[in-house]
């Protein structure tokens, strides 16, 4: 009788013996809802770990189909001890009782409810060329999650934990997004240099509340930003919605940028948070007098906006 043999390459072990994802990366997406009155928009939180131990996390804010503001984090730590982890981390998600995801139907086409936010586990296996996708519905963002809000049938808690554990492993328990807090607000313009030459930021309300009409230096506004003629300036809907104008003033070396990172509505103030992200230390930028600004639509929290101390952020050259 002939002995049969796992499949396996000359250079590791048999595949069979290769928990899946061993080798090879997992992907956490998730998508949550953000409601204000009457205006509607996102945050897409996306997290890869590879068993290399590199981990990045992108999460987009946007509002009404507009994209508001990305930020991305890639890990600076140990990369040995990162892939440890990750080796713990499929150990996890293979045999942990409260896991088990191999297990667990995928449900890739499962639509989530308006109000739900959307969770997807991805693992690819770098041995197997091999792919599998987990979709549930749950609550809150990234770094909120909780099982209990998990749906729509029973498995979906496992996959909630899986997202969780993910989460924990890279970017801790305690973690928190760039965007904590922020309604969802959409870009209306970004520029290096606006002809409006602002010295500070700016909020564009309606008077009074309720009016369709813009305000009265909003297309003044426009014409000096970049002689925009009146037909083309974006659509806000000024009943229900504000613009506002992140602006830090001159700036006399290329490289410098702006923008909003949060709008917070603290009740009967908001809270703007702007980032000023300037050339690093290393870096050698041109001599060029310029005005960055960037122009968001955000739904009308209410009259009363202020703006925190602008938080500088320095970025590698070319970044």
């Amino acid at each position: 009788m002939g002995l049969i043999q796992a499949c396996s390459d000359n250079n590791g072990p048999p595949i069979d013996t290769v928990r899946f994802g061993q080798v090879g990366e997992v992907e956490v997406a998730v998508i949550s809802p953000l409601v204000f009155e009457e205006g509607e928009g996102e945050l897409q939180q996306i997290l890869t770990w590879g068993s290399s131990g590199a981990w990045v996390l992108r999460e987009i804010i946007s509002y009404e189909g507009l994209l508001g503001d990305e930020n991305v984090e890639k890990n600076a730590g140990d990369p040995v001890a990162y892939a440890s982890g990750y080796a713990s981390l499929i150990s996890d998600l293979n045999d942990r009782a409260d896991v088990e995801l191999m297990g667990v139907a995928p449900m890739e086409d499962l639509a989530c409810g308006d109000n739900d936010t959307r969770v997807t586990v991805t693992i690819w296996d770098d041995f197997r060329k091999e792919e599998k996708r987990w979709v549930r519905c749950a609550s809150r963002t990234l770094g909120s999650l909780q099982t209990q809000d998990a749906g729509p049938d029973l498995e979906a808690v496992r996959v909630i934990q899986a997202a969780i554990l993910v989460r924990n492993f890279t970017q801790g328990p305690e973690f928190e997004s760039a965007y904590l807090g922020s309604v969802a607000f959409g870009t209306l313009d970004r520029s290096e240099d606006s002809g409006a030459q602002l010295d500070t930021s700016m909020v564009f309300l309606s008077v009074p509340e309720g009016n369709p009409r813009p305000p009265t230096n909003w297309l003044s506004f426009w014409k000096a930003h970049n002689d925009t003629p009146a037909h083309l300036i974006p659509e806000v809907n000024w009943e229900n919605e504000m613009a506002i104008v992140a602006a830090v003033g001159l700036r006399r070396e290329a490289g410098d940028s702006v923008e909003v990172r949060r709008i917070l509505h603290l009740g009967e103030v908001t809270q703007v948070t702007v980032f000023e992200r300037v050339p690093g230390d290393f870096c050698s930028p041109a001599s060029r007098d310029h005005y960055p600004v960037h122009i968001v639509v955000a739904p009308r929290t209410g009259s009363i906006i202020r703006f925190s101390e602008v938080e500088e952020v320095r970025v590698s050259c070319g970044g």
